[in-house]
């Protein structure tokens, strides 16, 4: 039996020399069918990591999308660019993506509630129109989404859109001003701008001091350049104050802005700083007397005053008249007072006691008092 074994592993190894034309070698055995023809190896190889692309902080926060849309003749549209320069006399339609939609446009045409510029709201977009342009509407029109719940709503900010558009108008490089002289308040802890805008992108425009005359250069560290606001005076101080004007070139043509009284401001910001007095404490019968609520603050900003008196509740007639003026106090510092004064005749018992004055403005109030006797 092992003999006819022997033999037939004899002719299948010369039959396979035959096929392949190659000697097996002797120190191998045929491999058995179904063995593994792979060669075990000990050689280390790196696994291959899929490549995951980096992502910046930034992306994690949900980018801005524009909304807004230009629409063109024809009814074909376009995304406006950052700015557009239009002839004065074009209509501009724009139009912002979303049911709910808040509008921003040049305050000149709010002021006079300008029948030109109508805004609506569409089912799925809302709408401005502007027609009659004029150098005047010259400025920032912007749209933005808003999120309500109920009457409440807020700005959707990553749902945005805004375009600075320039209207130019034969003989007009600036912005027109309804005055001939305006009044710029230099306040040591804000931001000044002397806002002479153009309506000519490619204008130059460079700022000049009247007395003594010469150029003042927007050095980028005290006053820059800003085409949508003007000359902005980044940390205003006494020196700076006086007349100054802008002059824009453009086209081979130039043109010169009106003037701007730079008034340098002594009251720092913040609530009114409030005194009262009296003009006497201690009234007879039959006298008359008045009180005196006075406010020094800044220039600009109004201040609103409001009564507390003894008869107040008898409806004892009373005359109440509110004042201010600018004064300068040395060094080219310009301060608003502001006052109210009450005014009490035929003095009577009833009209005895505390005076209180409550003087208020955007930053806050201050509330003040004193005593007015019967003798």
């Amino acid at each position: 039996m092992k003999v006819w074994l022997l033999l037939g592993l004899l002719l299948v190894h010369e039959a396979l020399e035959n096929v392949t034309g190659q000697h097996l070698p002797k120190n191998k055995r045929p491999k058995e069918p179904g063995e593994n023809r792979i060669k075990p190896t000990n050689k280390k190889v790196k696994p291959k990591i899929p490549k995951i692309k980096d992502r910046d902080s930034a992306d994690s926060t949900p980018k801005t999308q524009s909304i807004m849309m230009q629409v063109l003749d024809k009814g074909r549209f376009q995304k406006p660019a950052a700015t557009l320069s239009l002839l004065a006399g074009q209509s501009v339609e724009l139009r912002c993506k979303g049911s709910r939609i808040g509008w921003s446009y040049p305050a000149y045409l709010d002021t006079f509630k300008d029948s030109r510029i109508s805004v609506k709201q569409n089912e799925r977009y809302g709408q401005l129109t502007l027609v009659n342009s004029t150098s005047a509407d010259t400025g920032e029109f912007s749209c933005w989404g808003q999120l309500c719940s109920g009457y409440i709503c807020r700005k959707d900010e990553a749902k945005t859109g805004s375009t600075y558009i320039f209207f130019t108008e034969k003989g007009e490089l600036f912005v027109p001003s309804p005055s001939y002289f305006d009044v710029v308040y230099l306040n040591p802890d804000r931001q000044a701008v002397v806002p002479c805008r153009v309506t000519v992108l490619s204008a130059k425009v460079t700022l000049h001091r009247e007395f003594p005359a010469k150029e003042i250069p927007a050095n980028g560290t005290d006053i820059v350049y800003d085409m949508k606001r003007g000359f902005v005076y980044l940390q205003p101080h006494s020196e700076h104050q006086g007349v100054v004007y802008c002059r824009a070139e453009a086209g081979g043509r130039s043109q010169i802005s009106i003037k701007y009284q730079l008034l340098y401001v002594a009251v720092p910001s913040g609530p009114p700083s409030t005194t009262i007095l009296a003009s006497s404490n201690k009234v007879k019968s039959g006298d008359d007397v008045s009180v005196l609520c006075t406010v020094l603050g800044e220039p600009d900003v109004e201040v609103e005053f409001t009564w507390i008196f003894p008869g107040q509740k008898d409806e004892r007639p009373v005359t109440i008249q509110d004042t201010w003026r600018l004064i300068h106090r040395g060094l080219g510092h310009t301060t608003r007072l502001s006052q109210s004064v009450i005014t009490v005749e035929d003095f009577e018992t009833i009209d005895a006691g505390y005076y209180i004055c409550t003087a208020q403005n955007l930053q806050g109030q201050t509330t003040v008092a004193t005593t007015v006797e019967f003798s």
